[in-house]
């Protein structure tokens, strides 16, 4: 079984037992959180796609920790007008193991 989650504005392939990393979502170490927004559900030959969104289905993950990202450099640069900018960026990221899909 499998489902196509919405969050932090982004969509994510998840089945149960997966670890994936998210925009950041509120909550400590071993919370359990809910995704509510699952816009497809498939299991084997049977998929169930939402309009935008499957009623009742739930997915279930549990905090394994709050992390940061890789570092993204941003440069800007204008030629010949001496100017230079350069600074970094690091996403905050929640890390979820997938537990169960529900289907209500």
């Amino acid at each position: 079984m499998y489902a196509v989650v919405e969050t932090g504005g982004k969509q994510y392939r998840v089945a149960p037992g997966g670890v994936i990393a998210v925009e950041l979502l509120p909550g400590s170490v071993g919370e359990v959180v809910e995704l509510s927004r699952v816009l497809l559900v498939g299991e084997g030959e049977e998929v169930r796609v939402g309009s935008p969104v499957v009623p009742g289905a739930k997915v279930r993950a549990t905090i394994l920790g709050q992390v940061r990202g890789s570092k993204v450099t941003v440069f800007k640069f204008r030629r010949r007008e001496k100017y230079r900018r350069k600074t970094g960026h690091r996403q905050r990221l929640t890390r979820l193991r997938v537990e169960e899909i529900a289907l209500g």
